[in-house]
C-alpha cells in the first residue's frame, strides 16, 4: 500500500506532462489544408522504379496513405501507377525473374496491387513493354490488374500533358 502512494504521485505527474505536451497551445496535428485549399481533386501519376521489394512494398503502403488522406481531406485523388525499370521483375508472376530474397515480398506486392486496384482514387496501373523486354520479363506474366503499354515515357508524358502531376517517389 505504501509503495503504491509513492508511485501515485509520479504517475499522475507524468500523465500531467504529456498531456501539457499534447495539448500545448499553437501544437496541432499535421494536415494539408493550404496545399490542398480550393481543390476537389488531384492527378497524379507515379513512375515507380524501384527493383527492391521491401522499398516497392513501402512505396505501396505510402501510396495508399496518400490516397486515403487525400480521400479524408475532401480531396478526390486520379492516382495511375506507372511500373518500369527494375520494378518490373517484381510485378510479374515469373519467380525465375525475381531476386530469391524478393519472392516472399513479390508476392505481398502482387496482393497489395491487387487491393489497390478496387480502392477509389487509384484509376489504374501501367507497365511498359520497352521495360519488360531490357528486363528479361515477359508481357503475358505481368501482373493481371496492370495493362501493358508500349512506351511508359510516352504514357508519362501523355499524363502530364493531360494534367497529371509526376511523381517519381
Amino acid at each position: 500500500m505504501h509503495t503504491a502512494c509513492i508511485l501515485l504521485p509520479r504517475l499522475l505527474g507524468s500523465l500531467a506532462l504529456a498531456t501539457l505536451f499534447l495539448c500545448a497551445p499553437g501544437v496541432e496535428a499535421a494536415d494539408d489544408r493550404a496545399a490542398l485549399a480550393g481543390l476537389k481533386e488531384v492527378k497524379v501519376a507515379f513512375d515507380i522504379k524501384d527493383g527492391d521489394g521491401k522499398a516497392l512494398l513501402g512505396r505501396l503502403d505510402i501510396i495508399d496513405e496518400t490516397r486515403q488522406s487525400l480521400i479524408q481531406q475532401g480531396v478526390t485523388p486520379h492516382f495511375i501507377l506507372a511500373f518500369r525499370g527494375p520494378a518490373t521483375k517484381l510485378v510479374q508472376t515469373d519467380q525465375d525473374k525475381i531476386k530469391p530474397e524478393d519472392r516472399a515480398l513479390a508476392t505481398k506486392i502482387a496482393a497489395r496491387i491487387k487491393e489497390l486496384s478496387g480502392a477509389p482514387g487509384v484509376d489504374g496501373f501501367e507497365q511498359c513493354a520497352i521495360a519488360a523486354r531490357e528486363q528479361g520479363t515477359k508481357t503475358e506474366l505481368v501482373l493481371p490488374e496492370i495493362r501493358v503499354v508500349g512506351n511508359a515515357f510516352i504514357s508519362l508524358m501523355a499524363y502530364q500533358a493531360k494534367g497529371y502531376a509526376y511523381i517519381a517517389p
